[in-house]
């Protein structure tokens, strides 16, 4: 592609590397030159006990039905976690998150809410 078909973002990036790429061939000491930085997230998820699933799921006033709902996993793994079995990392990192901010997720499950009313139609209820 010529660069006359690029619009001014695209031309700037290729100006930016085309310079870069000569720095890198002169031998410029780059980490003087450009800023560098490494990100690194501090994710590593809690190992979780019976007792702090149940916490969490406390956090929520949620029943088991509606954590598992939430979390994408079965009853079954709701259950096991609460009685000493370990959940996955990702169910794990998942309920970090909702141990560190839980009013945003039970204002996320009201508003997921939708209760069955009449003939099994999925509906918001009048009351």
């Amino acid at each position: 592609m010529g660069k006359e078909k690029l619009n001014a973002v695209e031309k700037d990036l290729l100006e930016g590397l085309d310079g870069f790429l000569d720095d890198l061939k002169s031998g410029v000491e780059i980490e003087k030159k450009y800023t560098i930085r490494r990100v690194v997230l501090d994710l590593e998820p809690q190992k979780y006990s019976a007792e702090q699933v149940k916490a969490v799921r406390t956090l929520l006033n949620a029943s088991q039905s509606v954590f598992a709902r939430l979390l994408g996993v079965s009853v079954k793994a709701v259950r096991k976690w609460e009685s000493g079995g370990r959940p996955s990392d990702m169910a794990s990192r998942f309920m970090d998150e909702i141990h560190r901010n839980p009013s945003y997720w039970k204002d996320r499950l009201k508003e997921s809410i939708k209760v069955q009313c009449g003939r099994g139609k999925q509906q918001v209820c009048r009351r």
